[in-house]
C-alpha cells in the first residue's frame, strides 16, 4: 500500500527534499528577515533519535567530489581576494567527532549554537556572514529535518557573490540531502 505521507511524500518515493518556510523554531528565525539570503529545505527524519551533530556530519560529510572540486575552486579565489577559507582536507576529507562545544568546528566551519535539536555553524567574513542550521523538529506527528542557510552581506562583494553562489547552493543543498535521506543516514 503506497501510503501517503504529509507534503505528499509517500513511503514508496525517494524522499526528497523540499523547500519550506524558515523554521521559526529555529534560533536563527530572529535573524532570517533581516538576511539578504535565506532558503530552508526539509525532508522526513527517519532517525528521530539521531544527534544533531550525527545528521550534520551525515549531510555534509558526504560530498560528491565533483563538489568539492567546485568547493576547492571557490576557496582558491576566495583566497586570492583575502577571504578567510577552509583548509582543503576539511573540504575533501572531513573529520567528525561524537561530541562538540560551541566555538569547535565542525567540518569546515566553527559551531555559533548547538542544542539536542539545533546545530548551527557558519563562518563570519569581510564579505558576509553565514549560517547553516540542522534542525530536528517534530510537526503535524512527523518528525522532520529542516536545513536553513542565512546569509547578512557586508558589502558590495558580498552582493555578487551572493548573486553568483546562491543558485549553486540551492542545488547543492538539496542535492546533499537528497543522497543523504537515499543512503538512509537521515
Amino acid at each position: 500500500m503506497n501510503q501517503p505521507l504529509e507534503n505528499g511524500w509517500s513511503m514508496r518515493q525517494p524522499l526528497t527534499a523540499r523547500p519550506c518556510g524558515f523554521p521559526a523554531a529555529s534560533i536563527l528565525a530572529p535573524r532570517a528577515a533581516s538576511a539578504s539570503f535565506r532558503d530552508a529545505w526539509e525532508v522526513p527524519l527517519r532517525q528521530p533519535e539521531a544527534e544533531v551533530v550525527s545528521l550534520f556530519a551525515a549531510i555534509f560529510g558526504h560530498r560528491p567530489r565533483w563538489m568539492q572540486r567546485v568547493m576547492l575552486a571557490r576557496n582558491r579565489v576566495a583566497a586570492l581576494a583575502g577571504l578567510e577559507v577552509p583548509s582543503d582536507a576539511e573540504i575533501t576529507r572531513p573529520t567528525f567527532h561524537a561530541s562538540y562545544q560551541v566555538g569547535q568546528k565542525i567540518g569546515a566551519w566553527p559551531i555559533h549554537h548547538l542544542s539536542p535539536t539545533e546545530l548551527v555553524a557558519g563562518r563570519d567574513n569581510t564579505h558576509l556572514d553565514f549560517r547553516v542550521s540542522v534542525l530536528k523538529q517534530l510537526r503535524d506527528g512527523e518528525a522532520r529535518l529542516v536545513i536553513s542557510t542565512l546569509c547578512h552581506k557586508h558589502n558590495g562583494f558580498g552582493a555578487v557573490y551572493l548573486r553568483l553562489v546562491a543558485p549553486f547552493h540551492r542545488l547543492g543543498m538539496r542535492l546533499l540531502l537528497n543522497r543523504a535521506a537515499a543512503a538512509g543516514r537521515l
